[in-house]
Order: structure tokens, then sequence, then C-alpha cells
């Protein structure tokens, strides 16, 4: 359902999150509802407003049962400094309601009554978001500063993965709380939500990987000048096998060896992509140096 649009960028309630906010109407608590949702979308709005700083293409920002997601462009998880700020950004803004509010407490302006319950969950919000696990922001920053060592894909493999295991705990958890009366459904119902959505995270990391391979050649045109990374690798080796480890923000150097470990040549990063989309991800590295004798 589509609710307006904020910066030309589409806001839409899940329709889940209308029955939800339906069972709080009923339970007699709607304005707790409302306050979940204000601080939800509050979030999601300082996520985009940073990516749109930072000239990320944001598609929309969906409100869901409990919680919300920016949808932006597949650009973002190839620059991992402008990953960490825009992932920061929710977090943050959860922090600074938090500070706002205890100034209004200082000034009279506070509800005893709902007062508590906005501070907790903006804190809530933010302590769960920074969990290192994909889809939440801690997880788009683990990603990002393990891109940096290991590549974009496998990083994403290694976030997502992380993501599934603090999901099956969370909702281990939450099942012990159901059956003390310690906590309702919600926590195992978002430990579902998250584990589904680490699994797409996964299924999306090939795409992710090719679409990093054809940018590849345009973080050199764009920055101008990059830190030169430098490998060394054996003429069989394929070009599955090195392109795995180019990592965003450096222009790679492969400097090939026959079997006997004797220099052929070296190769550089644009031709490996360029041979990659020519002739597939088996071609051997070998090949590439025999074309240009």
């Amino acid at each position: 359902m589509k609710l307006g649009r904020f910066l030309g960028i589409e806001v839409r309630f899940n329709l889940l999150f209308i029955a939800l906010l339906g069972l709080y109407f009923a339970a007699g608590v709607l304005e707790r509802g409302l306050i979940i949702f204000a601080v939800v979308l509050l979030h999601e709005l300082a996520h985009t407003l940073a990516a749109r700083l930072l000239g990320i293409r944001v598609i929309d920002i969906e409100i869901l049962p409990f919680g919300g997601v920016a949808r932006v462009g597949g650009e973002m998880s190839i620059d991992p400094p402008k990953e960490i700020m825009a992932s920061l950004a929710g977090p943050l803004a959860n922090l600074v309601l938090v500070g706002l509010t205890m100034g209004l407490k200082n000034y009279g302006l506070w509800s005893q009554e709902l007062g508590p319950f906005f501070l907790q969950i903006n804190l809530m919000l933010a302590a769960f978001n920074l969990l290192p696990a994909l889809p939440l922001d801690g997880g788009r920053i683990l990603r990002s500063v393990l891109a940096v060592q290991m590549g974009v894909s496998r990083a994403t493999l290694v976030a997502a993965r992380l993501g599934q295991v603090v999901a099956v705990l969370v909702a281990g958890l939450g099942i012990i709380g159901v059956l003390n009366m310690m906590c309702g459904l919600d926590i195992v119902i978002i430990a579902m939500f998250v584990f589904y959505s680490a699994t797409q995270e996964l299924r999306l990391a090939p795409y992710l990987f090719v679409r990093h391979l054809a940018q590849k050649k345009e973080e050199l045109t764009k920055a101008g000048v990059l830190p030169a990374e430098q490998l060394v690798a054996r003429e069989d080796v394929t070009l599955r096998e090195i392109v795995q480890l180019f990592v965003p923000q450096k222009f790679h150097l492969v400097m090939l060896l026959d079997k006997q470990m004797q220099y052929l040549g070296l190769i550089s990063e644009a031709q490996v992509v360029d041979a990659l989309f020519t002739h597939g991800m088996h071609y051997p590295l070998g090949e590439l140096i025999k074309k240009k004798s």
C-alpha cells in the first residue's frame, strides 16, 4: 500500500503492517503501534537521506511489520565507504532521537506512559540493527569491512551466513522466552524475517559478484588514480579463481608464472575482466599471455 513520496521516493506499507496496527488497535494500544511505525520510518528515512547525499540511487522504502527496508541501487554494495556511512545513518538517527527525547524530558515535555516506550524502541532498533549480520545494518558494515580484504562476493557470503546464524539464535531465545512468558511471539517472527532476508542475500551474491566485475573498470575511470594490488598466479589458474580475489577501490595487476615458477608476464585487471565476459570463468590466465605474444 502506497503511503506517499519523500524526496521523490515512494514510501509503502506492507499489508501485514496494516494487520499489525489492527492488532494494536484491538488490544487498546494503538498509540504504541504508531510510535513503532514512526520510529521505523525515521530510521529508514535516515538511510535514504544519507544514500541520496552520497549519490546512491534509492528505489523505495517499505515499512514491514517489525522493521523496514530502504531499497537502494546495487552500486552501494560495491563501494564499501559509502555502504558503511549509509548503513550507520539509521542507528545514528535512533540515538539522536533518544538524545532529543531526554532533552525534552528535562524541559518537562514528557509522557510517563509513552516516553519510556519511545526510548526503548529507539534503543532496541539501533542495537538490533548493529548486529554484524546481513540484512541488518551491522551486517552491511561487516560486509564492507571484509570486502576490502576478500572481495564483495565472499564478504556477502560470510555476512549472510552470520545473518542466518543470528536469526536461529534469536529465534531459539524467543521460543524460550515465549515458553517462560517473558516475551511475545514478535521476537520469533523478527528472527524468521531476518533468516529469510539473509537467505535472499545469499541468493543474490552471484549477481552482486557480476555487477562488481562489470563496474571494476569504471572505478579507475571515475577515481583517476587507485592504489595497486599485485597478485601472483600460475598460468593454469582460471579467471574465476583470480577475480574472486579482486577487492573494491583497488586496481589489480597479476604476475603470471609457468608451472616451473618462471615469470611469463604481467596482466592487468582490465584484461582479466574483459576476458571473463568474452571467454567465461573457466578460461586459463595463461591464454591471455599467449594472445599478447
